[in-house]
């Protein structure tokens, strides 16, 4: 029986975690040293259309500035339709075995022979000069990701000079403030720059500053998006006077900069708006306000989103340090809130550069310093992109999933070209990459662009939304996405002439190649296309029985479901890549696609599918650990579905080393962003995911807490996480590894399945109940998955999971329910 000194020792038992969790000096970045030249130094504020890197120097300083649709050519497309008549072909090498003939076919025939997609590029430099600011000291500066406020400070002949930015999420413009703690000390000098051809910079009036440019031609796509940057300065006192190109500030007791960015576009096949009508009236509109009501409107908006999860894993001596020397120490010292810091930062990261209404976060999410960025900076859908948005449901950023969901139903529209001409088939498709003008033709070479799984991956993560929110109205309105999806595959899949299945080919294993196959990479029925196709039509037939429409269709699907290849283990205990048994254990390479099944799918699982789980488990031994920078993010979340802790930990650790450090790339910059390197932002994103998922996992048809704890991190508290069925863990604390007390909400109602490390009891109304069958829950979904292949080989082990306690519980919609270790 609960009494209630237990309930009052609860409360009190959380009372430290909540105050302590929201400690603002744990959630900042910051410096005794300005960034120099180094980008990867300057940090990363923004509201998801505008970005800048804030360097933080002295005397010369910089905000490097983006704007979300400033990318190079404009709308175009990029299919081959020589594809169509060579599929049967390429099909028939592969059936063969000649694989590498097959490639060179597809790069003639099959890969584009147009763009091979644009390029994000960067708006300018908006740069202020500080005459004579050279001697200074007591130098100091910080990203606080608790407000999404940088701030630089430092003294200069016994005077303190501050300077604040934000980019404000209820405004749309850049906020600078400049500050002295004496009056008449503000003095400077402001100027944009860019490295775009044949701009117009130009004053307009004494105190704003306008940047026009267009964006780059490029592969044979003209480059039509014209943008317009305008800033504007208000001081206090002073005098600000101009010259054809700058506005100089003297003697102001403090100046406040706004800045405002805006393109001719509207959508990927639209650029008719107004770049510098839109730029005028979203400054006009902030220039109303004073500074206070600026930042104070900005930081409420912000941490509506931020202040929804709280993690507080204790902290050490090591968190005194400023976040570069925290960096080069962590992976030999105890610094446990180095990672709730980190995992926070990547939520910042996601608030900062997904805003519903605006595009995606691409792969720098939308910081980006150069005019031909590494990979262009594009949205690479063969994992990058994905894991972008895995911390969006999971770590109660849901709304923030939108501008990818509008992506993946943006692809369906253009991809329904490329299914048709290209390979003859009903619905719609995307290949390795994508850009902002959606194109969906197969780039850079066969050995990566052939794989054709990028409609098919991204649109899972419409389905995901739906599993997390149960909200019918929006799948109703996506079906006809996953519709599309299957039935593309209905259409491509082919008879294997050498097994009784029916397979993708050509395809391949994102974008490795086994020794076997002559080097290439092309193959039919590599696994990862097996478990993705399997995805597509699960989805498409669930969600066909949820609205109650196309069952035909549906049942077409299951017979075809049927016949799709199961996952194997091979000769080396491992879960084969590819159809034959051809993987290597001195296989190292930074792709394990095949994987995709453990997570972020959930056709693996310790206790549905144990053999293959086991495999898995063998597969990510022999790969190892040392990868580049999204690679170690994606281990670090099938460590923790491993339910190993102390791996996932260790990857972590891999992952927050200095650049240079690791061998075989990865690592982590000085302003924490992620290298692959160079800078990726999934790295960052994949790894607050991980770090979720080593405290909830909600995949494998319960809510499971505590699934992978690290002995490193074995106490702590965490609040607001969301689970499938969107049930919120509004708040946790565990000891020892062990959960002391859980409060998680139904917002749905429906049966709570709750997976733990240790037998709890019930406080308030409801009752436990034994598990008895599948959960009754429709949003906890287990797939429906062929039975696997042993090879007469293979002897599995490394199937050792800790002992739970498995629970039912009927909820009520909007109710609360708490648990506590029973004693």
């Amino acid at each position: 029986m609960v009494t209630l000194n237990k309930v009052i020792c609860t409360a009190i038992l959380l009372a430290p975690f909540l105050f302590f969790g929201q400690q603002n000096s744990d959630l900042k970045l910051w410096y005794d040293e300005p960034s120099g030249k180094d980008w990867e130094n300057a940090l990363p504020i923004g509201n998801g259309r505008i970005g800048a890197m804030v360097y933080g120097n002295v005397s010369n300083e910089i905000f490097q500035l983006n704007e979300h649709t400033v990318w190079s050519g404009s709308p175009n497309r990029n299919d081959n339709p020589d594809a169509l008549e060579a599929l049967p072909k390429v099909r028939e090498l592969i059936f063969k075995g000649e694989y590498k003939a097959a490639e060179q076919l597809a790069n003639e025939k099959i890969i584009t022979k147009k763009s091979h997609g644009q390029m994000f590029q960067p708006v300018g430099n908006l740069e202020l000069s500080f005459p004579n600011h050279k001697a200074y000291n007591e130098y100091y500066r910080e990203l606080d990701i608790s407000k999404a406020v940088s701030k630089t400070s430092y003294q200069l002949n016994g005077i303190t000079y501050n300077r604040e930015a934000f980019v404000s999420l209820a405004d749309r413009v850049l906020v600078i403030k400049i500050s002295a703690d004496e009056p008449g000390k503000v003095s400077f000098t402001a100027n944009f720059t860019t490295p775009h051809l044949e701009p117009r910079i130009e004053t307009q009036g004494n105190d704003q500053l306008s940047l026009w440019g267009k964006t780059s031609d490029h592969e044979g796509v003209e480059g039509k998006v014209k943008f317009n940057a305008l800033a504007r300065i208000k001081t206090t006192n002073g005098t600000v006077t101009q010259t054809n190109s700058s506005v100089e500030v003297k003697n102001a007791d403090e100046a406040v900069i706004m800045i405002s960015i805006a393109t001719n576009f509207n959508s990927y096949h639209d650029l008719s708006g107004d770049e510098t009508e839109r730029a005028k009236a979203y400054l006009d509109a902030a220039f109303e306000k004073d500074y206070d009501q600026l930042k104070s409107d900005h930081i409420k908006k912000y941490q509506k989103l931020f202040d929804r999860v709280v993690l507080d894993f204790g902290s050490s001596e090591a968190s005194k340090l400023p976040t570069d020397e925290r960096l080069a120490n962590f992976r030999n010292t105890n610094d446990p809130s180095f990672v709730s810091l980190y995992f926070q930062f990547g939520r910042y990261l996601l608030i900062s550069s997904s805003q519903p209404g605006g595009q995606p976060a691409n792969l720098q999410g939308i910081w980006n310093g150069r005019m031909k960025p590494a990979w262009d900076s594009k949205y690479t859908i063969n994992i990058n992109a994905e894991m972008n948005y895995w911390p969006a449901e999971r770590t109660n950023l849901s709304e923030l999933h939108e501008p990818f969901l509008t992506m993946v139903q943006e692809l369906s529209e253009t991809g329904k070209e490329t299914a048709k001409v290209m390979y003859g088939a009903r619905g719609w498709m995307a290949h390795h990459n994508t850009d902002i003008w959606r194109i969906t033709g197969p780039i850079d070479g066969a050995f990566w662009g052939i794989w054709n799984g990028g409609g098919a991956w991204t649109s899972q993560h419409l389905w995901e939304h739906y599993l997390y929110t149960g909200d019918t109205s929006f799948l109703q309105s996506i079906y006809p996405v996953l519709k599309g999806t299957a039935e593309f595959y209905a259409d491509f899949l082919v008879e294997h002439p050498n097994y009784p299945y029916l397979v993708v080919a050509p395809g391949n294993s994102p974008e490795n190649a086994p020794k076997e196959h002559q080097g290439s990479s092309i193959t039919a029925g590599s696994t990862m296309d097996n478990q993705l196709v399997l995805d597509v039509f699960n989805s498409a037939i669930k969600a066909s029985k949820i609205l109650g429409k196309d069952e035909a269709f549906a049942d077409s699907l299951k017979m075809l479901r049927k016949q799709l290849p199961p996952m194997q283990v091979g000769k080396h205990n491992q879960l084969q890549e590819w159809l034959d048994d051809v993987d290597s254990p001195e296989d190292h390479h930074r792709h394990i696609s095949h994987l995709y099944g453990l997570f972020p799918s959930n056709q693996i699982s310790p206790y549905r599918t144990p053999k293959l789980f086991a495999a898995s488990k063998n597969t990510l031994l022999q790969r190892g650990d040392v990868s580049t920078g999204w690679s170690m993010g994606w281990k670090v979340n099938w460590w923790a579905k491993m339910q190993d802790g102390n791996h996932a930990y260790k990857l972590i650790k891999d992952q927050l080393t200095p650049v240079g450090i690791n061998q075989g790339g990865g690592g982590t910059y000085n302003n924490l962003f992620d290298a692959h390197p160079p800078f990726q932002i999934d790295g960052n994103f994949g790894c607050t995911s991980g770090i979720a998922e080593m405290l909830l996992q909600s995949s494998d048809g319960s809510v499971h807490l505590l699934p992978a704890i690290p002995d490193a991190l074995k106490s702590g508290y965490v609040g607001g996480l969301k689970a499938r069925g969107d049930f919120e863990l509004v708040s946790m604390e565990w000891k020892d590894k062990k959960l002391v007390v859980a409060t998680i909400k139904s917002n749905l109602g429906g049966n709570l399945r709750l997976r733990v490390p240790n037998a709890v009891e019930l406080v308030g109304i409801g009752t436990l109940k034994k598990v008895e069958d599948e959960n009754p829950n429709p949003l906890f979904y287990v797939p429906e998955t062929a039975a696997p292949i042993i090879s007469k080989e293979a002897t599995l082990k490394n199937l050792e999971l800790a002992n739970t306690f498995l629970y039912d519980l009927e909820t009520e919609k909007g109710k609360t329910y708490t648990f506590i270790m029973e004693k």
